[in-house]
């Protein structure tokens, strides 16, 4: 049960990503917060295995690290440039990944629970919020997975009902299972990421016409997880769709999402192969890999039986099957005003997917957000929200801005949300997003909108 302490300013329910990095531009600027988390405290969630901060359930990418071509990879920059923790730790546990930015998930989880839990502005407590706080400065950044009695709290006290949508997890294997007989290492057209390295990430298990038809139709026969009454009429969020609801789709579905052969050149025989599974490295130490796009509702005895027809994984031992959980969010273009605050119970804000972006990345600069604003409300002071031609800008202005609330769905951070360029032929138009953004956030950084006293 929850106590009040006279002794914090901010309190912040959820030790997700997007919790742990409001709690810590906060402390840095010298706040005292109460960060609330319920693993711990006896309870788990149906997707979290351990008790750590910010741990990543789903995949191990934050996906592309290219700041000059692509949303996401700016979205890194940009909250580099505000001295991100998410960022910061992400970076000593990196394993390669190509052009992305992947990480070891238990080195990147102690790495933010150590920075908050050493940090004299920080308590965390292990417990579980049932209702919401009634006064005081709250964020609430529980995430997709919120526990029943708090997201009936937050329904109440938001006049609506909660909105859901399915998210499935992708299979991880065992290194020293996969037969590189059969398998070789690439990256998709041989390309080098911004680590450097030889272009060579990623495992490769190649597959001839009949072999990907085979595995189409096992995936459309094979047991799926039974739907509880509850979560029968729940959508699937398109970002993170099973491949099996993909292959229902059409036969060749697959073969232009997560097994699309294009770039990929088998050394065997010099040219594409009719399908590819790729596997991407998991941990530091490369003994696990993750099945990348193939997250899946299959029952785990038809998913080890299914993916073992995949060559090369003929003998996989698998560390972790794919499963299924229920995300929650909010209706927050309805709900919250452009600071993230309940506009029914200004004293709250929301930070994460809870509010309707959808990632690792985007989870947590909605939380760096919430953070920068609650700061600057303490302070007395008005913190304009970053340019709608940034990527936080865009990405908030999705989650507060103008569109249609019947419609609202997670959406991960691209550059359909920000401001056109049409004047720019489409060949250099990603570039001229990135150059925009990267001067608009600098004015906005120096100039007299934004609070300062956050250290790096």
């Amino acid at each position: 049960m929850y106590q009040a302490l006279a002794d914090y300013q901010v309190h912040i329910i959820g030790g997700g990503l997007a919790g742990s990095e409001a709690a810590w531009q906060l402390a840095q600027a010298g706040v005292r917060v109460r960060l609330s988390e319920m693993r711990g405290s006896g309870d788990m969630t149906p997707a979290h295995q351990t008790e750590g901060l910010a741990e990543l359930v789903c995949s191990n990418s934050f996906r592309s690290d290219d700041a000059q071509k692509n949303a996401v990879g700016l979205l890194h920059q940009e909250m580099r440039d505000l001295h991100s923790l998410i960022m910061a730790q992400a970076e000593p546990a990196k394993v390669p990944a190509g052009s992305a930015l992947a990480v070891d998930r238990d080195l990147f989880s102690h790495g933010v629970t150590r920075a908050l839990n050493d940090h004299p502005n920080v308590e965390i407590v292990r417990e579980r919020i049932d209702t919401l706080p009634a006064q005081g400065m709250t964020i609430v950044a529980t995430g997709p997975l919120t526990a029943p009695a708090l997201a009936a709290s937050i329904g109440q006290a938001a006049g609506m009902e909660h909105l859901a949508f399915f998210d499935a997890i992708a299979p991880v294997v065992h290194r020293d299972s996969i037969d590189m007989d059969q398998c070789w290492m690439a990256n998709r057209w041989d390309k080098i990421g911004p680590g450097g390295g030889e272009g060579k990430d990623y495992i490769n298990c190649p597959m001839d016409k009949d072999q990907y038809q085979a595995f189409v139709q096992g995936l459309i026969d094979g047991e799926k997880t039974e739907f509880k009454e509850w979560e029968t009429n729940t959508p699937y969020f398109e970002g993170c769709m099973p491949i099996e609801v993909m292959a229902a789709r059409g036969p060749e579905t697959l073969r232009h999402g997560p097994m699309k052969p294009m770039g990929l050149d088998n050394p065997r025989t010099g040219r594409w192969p009719y399908a590819v599974v790729q596997l991407r490295q998991d941990n530091a130490s490369g003994t696990l890999w993750n099945m990348v796009g193939f997250q899946t509702k299959l029952k785990h005895g038809a998913q080890v039986e299914l993916f073992r027809t995949i060559p090369g994984l003929e003998n996989a031992e698998f560390a972790r099957l794919g499963g299924l959980h229920r995300n929650t969010f909010i209706q927050s273009p309805k709900l919250l005003d452009g600071t993230l605050r309940l506009k029914s119970a200004p004293h709250i804000r929301f930070a994460g997917q809870m509010t309707g972006c959808e990632g690792y990345v985007e989870s947590s600069a909605i939380g760096l957000l919430a953070g920068r604003f609650a700061l600057a409300e303490l302070r007395g002071e008005r913190l304009a929200p970053p340019p709608a031609d940034t990527a936080l800008g865009a990405l908030l202005g999705h989650v507060t801005g103008n569109v249609a609330t019947a419609d609202y769905q997670p959406m991960n951070v691209n550059f359909g949300l920000f401001p056109p360029l049409d004047d720019v032929k489409k060949k250099q138009r990603k570039e001229a997003y990135t150059a925009r953004a990267r001067a608009s956030l600098a004015d906005w950084m120096t100039g007299e909108r934004i609070s300062s006293g956050i250290s790096a």
